[in-house]
């Protein structure tokens, strides 16, 4: 493969990294990075299931890129904001 190749491919996106985007999308859609939203509408936008979703949320949270609100909601932190910033430069 030449290297013109290489750089045209996409990068692969992780679950976890595809959650956090659509979190971003949602959040400034509703003109907020504070605002939480629902961590089962983020999941099923981006085709996972409860389990799933679930399972996301608890590594992401412990990776201290989001942040549990109250109910099922959840939000960005400056961290998970940082990673989401680079990711979004990567595309």
């Amino acid at each position: 493969m030449r290297d013109d190749d290489r750089k045209k491919m996409k990068r692969a996106t992780t679950k976890d990294e595809l959650f956090l985007l659509k979190l971003h999308e949602l959040a400034c859609a509703r003109g907020d990075f504070d605002t939480e939203i629902d961590r089962y509408e983020i999941g099923r936008a981006i085709g996972q299931n409860n389990h799933g979703i679930d399972m996301i949320i608890k590594l992401l949270a412990q990776a201290n890129f989001i942040k549990k609100g109250d109910g099922q909601g959840v939000y960005l932190t400056p961290h998970g904001l940082s990673l989401v910033e680079k990711l979004l430069e990567e595309r």
